[in-house]
């Protein structure tokens, strides 16, 4: 649960956030990643009013406060003030009017004060509250870039995922998280990768033990952060089983309600992972480029055959017609 204590200690230097009043009431749930100016809802309009936003007065609210009599401010900020509000922010380095920081230290609603202006306030608090509710999961496996690709490569224990990732690394491509990979849903169709703090950039490989791949291959083989475009799943070459050999039949794998293509990849001894996963992101960016190769052989397999088929047919018509 997502409480305006944490937004405190999380965003309180970015926010330049100061606490006036309701102190009690830190530990209240922010539910919604939204916030509300509310200008018409001051006025007495409620009809639609969400109560479970953040509450940010700017100029204009303040001004309409100031011309209101004393007994009428509280009519006005008693509606909007509710024992679901999570908070009250005053922004632009204004003075609130009495009547706020009487309700909110009566409601135990915490009442803020920041330097920073009400559309910045807004642009910032927005993004770090959706930034906070986007939908995240966290999976086994090593995500790297490859031709600008976010790649993530699974696979079970020791079938080879670090060593494939090293071999791409070493090939000039970038690694993002080994071992565990953080992904969280963007704007509701971008899944973007991230890996710990406390791994950043550190790879397990064994029978050597903890690399750092910033150290040793140098700043540019890493990044923090990358969107996950691509499955590739590392197995145990099994000869009972049929592996694809056309790439007709396009494979998907769901994450977080986004549809992501994936392929296995089988890996025995002889087959070079690293320069097939390089090959299967070529062949996905062409793909998207609208060239797919599978696609091309098939149209023109089916055309030979249908110009075979022709040609049969005449020379049995030929036949037919010729005399004895």
């Amino acid at each position: 649960m997502y409480t305006v204590q944490d937004l405190l200690d999380k965003n309180g230097v970015n926010l330049a956030l100061q606490l006036i009043a309701g102190k009690s009431g830190l530990k209240r749930p922010i539910k919604v990643p939204e916030v509300h100016r509310p200008g018409l809802s001051l006025s007495g309009y409620l009809k639609n009013y969400v109560r479970e936003r953040i509450l940010i007065f700017g100029n204009h609210e303040t001004a309409y406060l100031k011309d209101l009599a004393k007994g009428v401010r509280i009519e006005r900020l008693r509606p909007i003030l509710t024992p679901v509000t999570p908070a009250v922010i005053v922004a632009g380095k204004l003075q609130p009017v009495k009547e706020l920081v009487q309700c909110c230290e009566q409601d135990g609603i915490p009442l803020f004060r920041t330097s920073t202006t009400t559309m910045q306030l807004l642009s910032k608090l927005t993004l770090l509250l959706n930034e906070e509710f986007s939908p995240t999961m966290t999976c086994h496996g090593t995500l790297v870039e490859a031709f600008g690709v976010g790649i993530l490569i699974q696979g079970d224990s020791s079938v080879g995922k670090s060593e494939a990732a090293l071999g791409l690394i070493e090939r000039g491509h970038r690694l993002i998280s080994d071992d565990v990979v953080k992904i969280r849903l963007r704007e509701g169709s971008n899944l973007e990768g991230s890996g710990p703090e406390l791994t950043r950039h550190l790879m397990e490989i064994r029978g050597i033990g903890i690399i750092n791949v910033a150290h040793i291959y140098g700043a540019v083989c890493v990044r923090d952060y990358k969107n996950v475009e691509l499955i590739v799943k590392l197995e145990e070459w099994d000869d009972r089983r049929f592996y694809d050999r056309i790439g007709l039949d396009e494979k998907y794998c769901d994450l977080l309600g986004v549809k992501i293509p994936y392929h296995v990849l089988p890996v025995k001894p002889g087959r070079d992972v690293v320069l097939l996963i390089e090959t299967i992101v070529l062949n996905h960016r062409l793909k998207e480029m609208g060239l797919n190769s599978a696609q091309e052989f098939n149209a023109k397999l089916l055309e030979t055959i249908s110009k075979k088929q022709k040609e049969r047919k005449g020379v049995r018509e030929t036949h037919a017609k010729s005399p004895n």
